[in-house]
């Protein structure tokens, strides 16, 4: 005797009603009964979460890319550097702390090399940014006593 599963409730291929005659009210109302018991438990079995998932349907407007494509077309600002230039006022502890004070992010190992850098070669770049950051670098570092100056990254050498 094979069952048909329908959720977690197994459902038996002949109901157990008695054998009657064929127009017997009292047999219709015991199957309806007995479905709609079936269907209430098979609902109930399947609990939180069960039941089937429809597919998602993806609507997209005529004439306009995915999100992807517009960021890929979106024009970023082009970057630039903010030079650190070498002196003769400042002393290197004093370069060294407002280098971390000015640049987000800077570690004493990298303000050391750039100001080591800007000490040994007249100049050292301290961040590529975009040009507003940039700007705002530089005017900080130059508020601070120390000689900077930005200019467009190339990208060569």
């Amino acid at each position: 005797m094979e069952t048909a599963i329908c959720g977690r409730v197994s459902i038996p291929p002949n109901p157990p009603f008695p054998p009657s005659k064929s127009g017997d009210r009292h047999r219709l109302n015991r199957k309806r009964l007995y479905w709609s018991s079936l269907a209430n438990m098979s609902a109930s079995a399947i609990g939180k979460g069960g039941g089937l998932l429809e597919r998602p349907t993806i609507e997209t407007t005529p004439g306009r890319e995915s999100e992807f494509d517009l960021r890929k077309s979106k024009k970023t600002a082009p970057p630039y550097r903010v030079l650190l230039h070498n002196d003769n006022f400042n002393k290197r502890e004093y370069v060294v702390q407002v280098l971390m004070k000015v640049i987000p992010g800077m570690t004493l190992d990298n303000a050391v090399n750039i100001m080591q850098e800007a000490h040994y070669n007249g100049l050292s770049l301290v961040i590529v940014c975009t040009q507003v950051d940039a700007e705002e670098h530089c005017m900080q570092l130059r508020g601070n006593g120390l000689l900077s100056s930005i200019e467009p990254d190339g990208g060569g050498c």
